[in-house]
């Protein structure tokens, strides 16, 4: 592919097209709308077929969630660049000893798909990314690490941090539904 005047049918089919609904998935969990995580698909799909020259053989499916990724930033600095203010204080917000504790039974048996959604949306950027990632997308660790271009270490602890802050949305959540009767 790389010394090829421009990308054939067959490469974008081979590398793009099988991982779209990740792309658009991502999208959608980054910038929380549905028509913006369409523009920025389109727009990642577009860079990936100007740059497919550069794909080596590998995961596809990371390679083109990366591009998704910095579209997705991209999009969120020109249009809502407070979103990307890390909301994160480790000695405020995770308690000693919760950092590598496992996701708890309150998240696993939620029935309530719409609070998770909600609380979901309320992490920071980057632990939201991570968590979509692992869980609703199944990228390994090293996937992860690809897709946000950080280290093993730094997802590991972006995922155990998140899901920290998830479990407390929710448990938090539960608590103003027990007091109000819901």
């Amino acid at each position: 592919m790389a010394g090829e005047a421009g990308p054939s049918q067959a490469d974008i089919e081979r590398v793009v097209l099988p991982h779209l609904d990740a792309a658009y998935n991502l999208a959608r969990w980054l910038v929380r709308n549905p028509a913006d995580a369409e523009d920025v698909v389109q727009e990642a799909c577009l860079r990936a077929v100007r740059f497919i020259g550069g794909f080596r053989e590998g995961d596809a499916r990371a390679w083109l969630l990366r591009i998704v990724r910095n579209s997705a930033y991209s999009y969120l600095e020109k249009n809502r660049p407070s979103e990307l203010v890390e909301e994160f204080n480790e000695t405020l917000h995770v308690p000693e000893g919760a950092a590598g504790r496992p996701v708890d039974d309150a998240i696993s048996r939620t029935e309530n798909a719409q609070l998770l959604q909600v609380a979901l949306e309320m992490l920071p950027v980057r632990f939201r990314e991570a968590l979509i990632l692992r869980e609703l997308e199944e990228l390994s660790y090293k996937e992860i690490a690809e897709v946000m271009e950080i280290p093993i270490g730094t997802v590991m602890s972006s995922l155990a941090r998140g899901r920290e802050q998830l479990r407390e949305r929710l448990l938090a959540a539960r608590g103003r539904e027990v007091r109000h009767g819901l």
